[in-house]
């Protein structure tokens, strides 16, 4: 009779790089957060509106949602893995995939009937045009 060490499958940690077991405990950690990403978000102000830029690659245009309540805006949506069935194996996916929502308030100078979306190159961009009678004005001194 021979002896045959047992090993578990994919528990050989003698065959494997230190950086591949630290990324293997890291990821399974962070497992339960798969299922949603969190797209990054430019917010920057001019003299008469507001650009939001949203960097969703990967995004059709389709699975995006924008929505405007009490001066809230509310931007959703979902970035869909498609695995296709080609015979290939993925050793590493690190792509973020899932919904996502990013919820701003609005401030009081703003005009709500004004906001315009563009999608180009996987950036959502969103212009807010402030509102006339709110702006800011400087009065002179007389």
């Amino acid at each position: 009779m021979t002896l045959i060490k047992y090993s578990q499958p994919g528990r050989d940690i003698f065959g494997k790089r230190f950086s591949d077991i630290m990324d293997e405990f890291f990821n399974d950690a962070v497992a339960t957060r798969r299922d949603t990403f969190v797209p990054s978000i430019d917010i920057s102000e001019t003299e008469k509106q507001f650009v939001i830029d949203v960097e969703v690659p990967g995004v059709d245009k389709k699975d995006i949602e924008l929505n405007i309540e009490n001066n809230t805006l509310t931007i959703s949506g979902e970035r869909k893995f498609e695995k296709k069935e080609d015979n290939k194996q993925y050793h590493r996916v690190e792509s973020h995939y899932g919904t996502f929502s990013r919820t701003f308030s609005l401030p009081d100078n703003v005009n709500t009937e004004s906001i315009n979306a563009t999608y180009n190159n996987g950036i959502l961009s969103i212009t807010v045009d402030k509102s006339e009678q709110q702006m800011k004005k400087q009065i002179k001194i007389k």
